[in-house]
């Protein structure tokens, strides 16, 4: 207990027999004792286990566009290429995989398959999946109209030039009368362009398009040959035919299944 009280500080005072040096020197030396000096935390005495900042920006694109092009970011692309089991291990435990196109120069990411469950559904349909990172938007009869033509020029430019070849463009021009092939003439020029112009706004969206030029024309990108199915924009396109001429078709038919079997998707 404190001999005096300090009348004036309302305070206890111990007796000023050295115990409180005591008790401060022997405090002092304690907390000296867990100081560390500069050498102690120098970050080289450290072991980084981050994944290195090239492999954490593709993965941040991946995740943000669905694809990387080797034409648009080849530095990216080439990192890719050499480092596809890291970023096929950063991708699987959310349930999405890496695919590549090197012919093309595209990767993309897919929904991964889980094929124990695949051997047990005998009825499992590709198209049919749900992912919570993945936005799957159905397109309309007018977008998928569209992508079908669009595919039907991509194909010809690699007949024409080889797979994997740049600048697959098309004119504004050229898919306004393909488009009334099926789709019949709205009677007004003008609204058929901006109806066109709308439709390749949507489809840039989705990585399927170029902004168009100076010279309405759009670039066609290679993505288009993975996310539309050929078979289904065949059924698409042989329908709105029978369609158009009323043959085979009822006048509430419905239309053949949505052709992109990735529906824009975007993570």
């Amino acid at each position: 207990m404190p001999d005096t009280f300090d009348e004036l500080t309302g305070t206890a005072r111990l007796p000023d027999d050295g115990t409180a040096d005591k008790k401060t020197k022997i405090n002092s030396e304690a907390s000296a004792s867990i100081v560390f000096s500069d050498s102690d935390i120098h970050p080289s005495n450290f072991v980084d286990t981050r994944t290195s900042i090239q492999v954490r920006e593709i993965a941040k694109e991946l995740t943000r566009y669905g694809l990387i092009e080797a034409a648009r970011k080849p530095n990216l692309y080439r990192v890719l290429q050499n480092q596809q089991q890291a970023l096929s291990a950063i991708l699987e435990p959310l349930d999405l995989d890496l695919a590549i196109d090197d012919v093309r120069g595209i990767a993309f990411v897919i929904v991964r398959a889980d094929d124990s469950e695949l051997a047990l559904d005998e009825e499992y349909d590709p198209e049919d999946w749900s992912h919570p990172l993945v936005r799957r938007q159905r397109l309309t009869l007018e977008q998928s109209l569209l992508i079908a033509i669009l595919r039907q020029h991509f194909v010809v430019h690699e007949q024409e030039a080889g797979i994997g070849a740049d600048d697959a463009r098309v004119s504004v021009d050229e898919l306004i009368p393909e488009f009334q092939i099926y789709l019949g003439d709205p009677g007004s020029e003008a609204k058929e362009r901006n109806r066109m112009l709308t439709l390749l706004d949507q489809l840039k969206g989705h990585g399927l398009v170029s902004e168009p030029d100076a010279h309405e024309r759009v670039t066609i990108r290679p993505i288009i040959a993975h996310l539309a199915s050929p078979e289904n924009l065949q059924h698409l396109l042989a329908w709105l035919r029978k369609r158009r001429v009323g043959e085979g078709v009822s006048e509430g038919a419905e239309p053949p299944t949505d052709p992109s079997n990735t529906d824009g998707n975007s993570v």
